[in-house]
């Protein structure tokens, strides 16, 4: 073992990269935090952080092709986890959990699971699953993991284990699991971003800054975005799209990239707005704010109530 370094991420998550030339494919192990480890020394200062939970729990060890292993702290079992009742409405579910990624298991009001799922945004996912197939949706299990943005290998294994300890109880898949079945996954159709003008050199009858005004104010909803609605250009645009759609938004956006169609805008928004960043919410006619506002009223329960005027 050439080189070893411990990086730590909260308690729930952590990544342990040792670099070894014996395991050239990937690989993923469970090992119990209990029984010693023969991969990397370096498991064992760590226990002393581990031993914090009262509950017997998982280290996951994965290779890398170049020989990197990472170890991350698994959550709770799925049978561990508390099972939540899904209040109603959007508002209730917020309050239930924390922003944050994690894994989530939905249940119908017999007790039946009926979807695991995996999410970079589990409440957002929860208030959509309710909105759209309500009557599956009772109850949930939630199992978070700690860091602003945990790495996709953490969040799968964490999917795969609650998943495979479901099948090997039950000796079945949950139906929303299946092959075939797009009860959970269906994507509503992506509405066309609104475009201000016909191309760049066409003669505008009114200044842009009152297209603007009559956009606003003509729509209940309009997300001025870097990039376009399916394929933002932006973290924080991409943060605002996810947030207005699981609210059940009907919005209009603009993309204030489009130096074809929306040529000046970007400069005569910011002027029109006093805004000067983006992207920039607009509800019946009034700037809410950006991301950041939009996402501290959504965790409050703010802005759902706001949608519900």
């Amino acid at each position: 073992m050439a080189s070893s370094t411990v990086q730590l991420s909260g308690l729930q998550s952590f990544y342990l990269r040792c670099h070894s030339s014996s395991h050239p494919q990937p690989k993923t192990l469970a090992l119990p935090l209990a029984s010693s480890s023969a991969y990397c020394p370096e498991v064992l200062s760590l226990r002393s952080v581990l031993r914090r939970s009262r509950r017997r729990r998982h280290v996951f060890v994965r290779y890398s092709v170049s020989g990197t292993f990472f170890v991350n702290f698994a959550i709770k079992k799925l049978s561990e986890t508390d099972l939540v009742p899904i209040p109603s409405g959007s508002e209730g579910i917020e309050g239930l959990f924390p922003a944050g990624a994690g894994v989530y298991g939905v249940y119908d009001k017999n007790g039946d699971l009926q979807f695991i799922g995996i999410s970079r945004n589990v409440v957002a996912s929860i208030t959509a699953h309710s909105k759209t197939v309500p009557v599956l949706c009772s109850s949930v299990k939630v199992g978070l993991i700690d860091g602003d943005n945990p790495d996709k290998t953490v969040l799968t294994d964490a999917w795969k284990s609650w998943l495979e300890e479901h099948l090997a109880i039950t000796g079945k898949i949950p139906p929303g699991n299946q092959s075939g079945n797009n009860t959970w996954v269906r994507k509503p159709q992506t509405k066309p971003d609104l475009r201000l003008t016909r191309g760049r050199h066409v003669q505008l009858s009114v200044s842009l800054e009152e297209l603007i005004d009559r956009l606003v104010k003509e729509n209940e909803v309009v997300a001025f975005i870097k990039g376009s609605r399916s394929a933002p250009q932006c973290g924080f645009s991409q943060r605002v799209i996810g947030i207005l759609e699981s609210h059940g938004v009907n919005f209009e956006s603009v993309d204030v990239l489009d130096e074809e169609h929306n040529y000046g805008l970007r400069e005569t928004l910011k002027k029109y707005s006093n805004w000067p960043t983006f992207p920039q919410v607009f509800v019946r006619g009034e700037l809410v704010g950006g991301c950041d506002i939009i996402s501290s009223m959504a965790e409050k329960g703010e802005l759902a109530a706001l949608f519900n005027k």
